[in-house]
């Protein structure tokens, strides 16, 4: 998938993890909820179950957000699905399952929601959670994929975008669904980024905001990359962001940085 000069087609502010921190992270309830704020797009984590069914979940164990404990690997998805995923974040919650990717991906379309799936594989499985996570997007958006332009040209704005620390996990989903568009997920941009990003054929960089200045906004994007910023709980470090060229960025607070704001004319961008 070439780098890119178009303009960034997707949302340009996204709930984080479904709906920030106002609904217990990656789960339906959470998306509903950053939808009902007028976010119309989501980023949600990515991981696979012991038998391989790739399921919404941010952490390598189940201990912060469910009512379980030990490795989401170490059980299979009809485990997982009676486990309660939301009662640790509020009673109003109590009894909101862990979702399957098909799960999430099916409110999303049905919702007009538009998703940044972030893959989060286990030690030792990137290969496998890269390939399964694309394969599994690539089944339940068949029909807009059919219409792709292929693997080289631009994205079609309906289909989620994959990102991933992971390299390993990132050339597995561009081999298995090479339509698919990613980003590659840093912390600090590395000094090898741009034979990163040609290599796993991606169209983004996904960088932590606190390590960014307008320097490197201005030679990833003036490269042909989109940029992509988490996560931003500041609105005016949003509109810094905006005037530096960051095309989108995700944020916990949806009561702070609305969803319109990186479209408004007090960031304009190039």
């Amino acid at each position: 998938m070439a780098s890119l000069m178009s303009p960034w087609p997707y949302p340009r502010v996204l709930a984080h993890r479904g709906g920030g921190a106002f609904a217990p992270e990656n789960t339906i309830a959470a998306i509903r909820t950053g939808r009902e704020r007028g976010f119309r797009g989501v980023e949600f984590d990515v991981t696979l179950s012991a038998d391989d069914e790739p399921v919404l979940m941010h952490d390598p164990t189940l201990d912060r957000t469910t009512d379980a404990s030990g490795p989401v690997a170490g059980r299979s998805w009809a485990e997982l699905a009676r486990l309660d995923a939301g009662r640790w974040f509020s009673p109003g919650f109590a009894g909101e399952p862990i979702p399957r990717l098909s799960d999430a991906l099916g409110y999303c379309r049905s919702n007009q929601v538009w998703v940044n799936a972030e893959i989060k594989p286990a030690p030792g499985a990137e290969q496998r959670t890269g390939e399964r996570v694309a394969r599994a997007i690539a089944r339940d958006f068949a029909d807009p994929m059919q219409h792709a332009v292929g693997p080289d040209g631009p994205p079609d704005p309906r289909l989620p975008l994959l990102s991933s620390f992971s390299p390993e996990a990132l050339a597995a989903a561009r081999d298995a669904a090479p339509w698919l568009p990613r980003g590659l997920l840093c912390r600090r941009i590395p000094a090898n980024w741009r034979d990163q990003l040609q290599r796993l054929q991606c169209v983004a960089l996904h960088c932590d905001h606190r390590t960014l200045d307008a320097l490197g906004a201005a030679q990833v994007r003036g490269a042909g990359f989109w940029l992509f910023c988490y996560t931003v709980n500041d609105r005016q470090r949003a509109i810094e962001l905006a005037q530096w060229g960051v095309d989108a960025l995700c944020t916990d607070r949806l009561d702070l940085i609305e969803p319109t704001l990186l479209d408004s004319s007090d960031s304009p961008l190039p």
